[in-house]
């Protein structure tokens, strides 16, 4: 399908939105010039990563002035009416287009579910035909409870953290042996040429809120560094992981400030990409303060940012479906920001429609028209719209 530019009403709506609340320098008439980009010096954490992984990285930060990226979260894996079928997309469905972003979970590969899941082959499956597209890859981790066996929001215990950072102790061997496993699945993800396949790897997410057992109602501001250091010294150093880049995710609802996005922020040295996710439901002007407030701090740390986490459940306004959903939440909110992606989160498969748990466009929602609207925007990304993403950038350089 060929892109157009938006139609004027909902672009200029956008655009004066945009104007009221930042001052970025990304193209307003959203022709994908995007202007060039002033010569600049990144840092990653790991400073052996793969020559792919500083592509990658230098792309993140040169695509912020050209454009946002689309992403959901599964999306290759299953969709509303269909399971771990190869090629199928809801997003795709609708649009005709792959995401540009492929959000997955890591947990299962990692903790005793890997005995059981189903679908871990499927996993390294889809995200080798992402990378083949030139997609880019993103992951969480929803780690069950490895001190009581409960699952990621079982926060009945608030010393698993610090029982793990407890050098040789059963829990900390236990961790060990997790995190062992995603670096053999990780360094397993190879490209066509036999290249690491870099992921933008976000674990620990939502740490600011109370219900997972690595939240703030179960760690103090000290455990949480300390184990968001462990975690990545580990990885790198000792088992010699250089395909990852380091992001950070705490979630933010309602209009916050830059210094929410600091919560128990672990360094400037341990931190690549700054995220955020967000459920503010159709409060509008606070994704786009919250959006706005993550750029500046993107400038001010010259480090890639992105809302790693967005949607309403149903896409569903007042009890009804949101048919405009698309171009007046999230177009709206983050058009001309400087945010390099927006992910939607998961469409469970549920092919009796019993529920409403999905996030993202699919074929049979009001919305889906709106949708082909917004994928039509110049101004948003999908896998087709993307430059080389692991081609190095002139004028960036990452260190």
């Amino acid at each position: 399908m060929t892109k157009f530019t938006y139609s004027l009403l909902i672009l200029a709506s956008a655009f004066l939105m945009a104007c009221s609340t930042d001052e970025s320098t990304v193209d307003p008439d959203g022709d994908g010039d995007g202007g060039s980009v002033e010569p600049v010096t990144l840092q990653l954490v790991d400073k052996s990563a793969t020559d792919e992984t500083k592509a990658l990285y230098a792309n993140l930060w040169d695509v912020q002035s050209r454009g946002m990226m689309f992403g959901h979260h599964d999306d290759l894996l299953y969709g509303r009416e269909w399971y771990a079928e190869s090629g199928r997309s809801d997003t795709k469905e609708v649009c005709g287009d792959y995401p540009a972003v492929f959000s997955v979970d890591f947990a299962e590969v990692m903790d005793e579910r890997y005995l059981t899941s189903d679908l871990n082959d499927d996993r390294k499956r889809t995200i080798m035909e992402a990378r083949a597209r030139g997609e880019v890859i993103t992951a969480c981790l929803h780690l069950n409870n490895p001190k009581t066996g409960g699952d990621s929001w079982d926060n009945s215990d608030n010393t698993v953290v610090k029982s793990i950072l407890e050098e040789g102790s059963e829990v900390n061997m236990t961790y060990k042996v997790w995190l062992d496993r995603l670096a053999t699945f990780v360094t397993s993800l190879k490209d066509e040429n036999g290249k690491l396949i870099p992921i933008i790897f976000r674990p620990y997410h939502e740490h600011t809120q109370s219900w997972s057992w690595w939240g703030s109602s179960c760690t103090t501001q000290e455990e949480f560094i300390s184990f968001w250091k462990f975690t990545v010294d580990y990885l790198t150093l000792e088992k010699g992981v250089h395909n990852l880049i380091f992001a950070i995710s705490p979630q933010i609802d309602s209009e916050g400030t830059v210094d929410n996005l600091l919560y128990r922020w672990p360094g400037d040295d341990y931190v690549d990409f700054i995220g955020m996710d967000s459920y503010h439901g159709t409060n509008t002007k606070s994704l786009a303060t919250n959006s706005r407030n993550l750029a500046t701090l993107s400038k001010e740390k010259l480090k890639p940012c992105g809302v790693t986490e967005t949607g309403i459940e149903g896409v569903r306004k007042d009890g009804k479906e949101y048919t405009d959903y698309w171009t007046q939440e999230i177009m709206s909110a983050m058009y001309g920001k400087g945010v390099s992606l927006v992910v939607m989160w998961r469409n469970k498969y549920d092919p009796t429609g019993s529920g409403y748990h999905y996030y993202g466009p699919w074929i049979g929602h009001s919305s889906a028209n709106d949708f082909v609207t917004f994928y039509e925007s110049d101004y948003m990304l999908f896998s087709s719209d993307l430059p080389d993403m692991y081609e190095a950038v002139e004028g960036i350089t990452v260190q």
